[in-house]
């Protein structure tokens, strides 16, 4: 799975999590987006582990600053 393909995904991930379309970028981060609290990070990783049927451990998600991060480690985990 290449990187565009990660961002698509997840760009309905995002639209799902938090109802809203939503630019997913690799600098984007909570601070970028309204309503991005801790309830709803808890949420978009949940559900972006279940759809590309992965798991992060508390270390790795700790290390994430933005979703350039995020799609690395999915990259490295599909």
């Amino acid at each position: 799975m290449d990187e565009a393909q990660i961002y698509t995904r997840l760009a309905t991930i995002f639209e799902e999590v938090f109802d809203e379309d939503i630019v997913v970028a690799p600098a984007l981060s909570a601070k970028d987006v309204e309503g991005w609290d801790s309830l709803s990070h808890i949420r978009l990783l949940l559900t972006t582990e279940k759809r590309f049927n992965i798991k992060f451990s508390t270390s790795e998600i700790g290390k994430l600053e933005n979703v350039g991060d995020l799609v690395a480690l999915i990259k490295k985990r599909v």
